[in-house]
């Protein structure tokens, strides 16, 4: 299984990449994890990347496809992996699909965890987080027993400036920029797959399986 998966911010791609891969015993490939573990290890690529990384800019597509590249030729991802957070926009993509190509290969799905801009709002705008120990509460889903307070170091709780409403909406508004082309690039491939990212985890990683298991080699 050689799959990638997209939606936006709150979705919910990193809970359910880390149950989808660890369900069909494949790794999850992230570009953040790819980051941190080139950074740390001081690889010349790691260096690249943080000199932009330091600077607050975004690491260039070259750096980035080389990391991936090099990534996927580990021996763990020879039978399979699930990307998250890789290709961003559609020079990634057709990179991506050229290099699989060169390697006799293809992707066999790309998923999108579909959720209207309301929830994500709600599921994000939500969030508190300790100013003691960085525990971060949901007003909803997981709220402290006071509201102002953390449950387990007694903390000031607050809400960081990306999880306000206006912050998130702008998140959104780019997302869906830069990744409408991406979607309908992989529409046109014919391995998009669409699928409800509301409701229970549980739920949507059962959604996610029962998507994916028609494309199990």
């Amino acid at each position: 299984m050689r799959a990638v998966l997209v939606g936006p911010p709150g979705a919910g791609k990193g809970t359910q990449a880390q149950f989808i891969a660890s369900h069909l015993a494949i790794p999850k490939i992230s570009t953040g994890d790819i980051f941190r573990s080139n950074v740390t290890s001081g690889t010349m690529l790691g260096r690249r990347a943080k000199d932009y990384m330091d600077r607050g800019d975004l690491v260039p597509d070259q750096v980035t496809i080389a990391m991936v590249t090099s990534r996927l030729q580990e021996d763990d991802a020879q039978a399979g992996f699930l990307l998250d957070g890789f290709p961003r926009n559609v020079p990634q993509a057709e990179t991506l699909k050229k290099m699989l190509s060169d390697w006799d290969t293809r992707l066999d799905i790309v998923l999108e965890l579909v959720v209207d801009d309301d929830e994500v709002v709600r599921r994000l705008s939500g969030r508190r987080t300790c100013r003691r120990c960085g525990r971060v509460w949901h007003a909803t889903f997981d709220p402290p027993s006071h509201r102002d307070r953390c449950d387990d170091c007694g903390g000031e709780l607050f809400q960081r400036d990306d999880d306000r409403e206006d912050t998130i909406r702008h998140r959104l508004d780019v997302y869906a920029q830069q990744t409408q082309p991406l979607i309908a690039f992989y529409a046109d491939e014919g391995t998009l797959l669409g699928i409800d990212a509301t409701g229970p985890v549980e739920e949507i990683t059962d959604r996610a399986l029962a998507a994916l298991r028609r494309f199990i080699r």
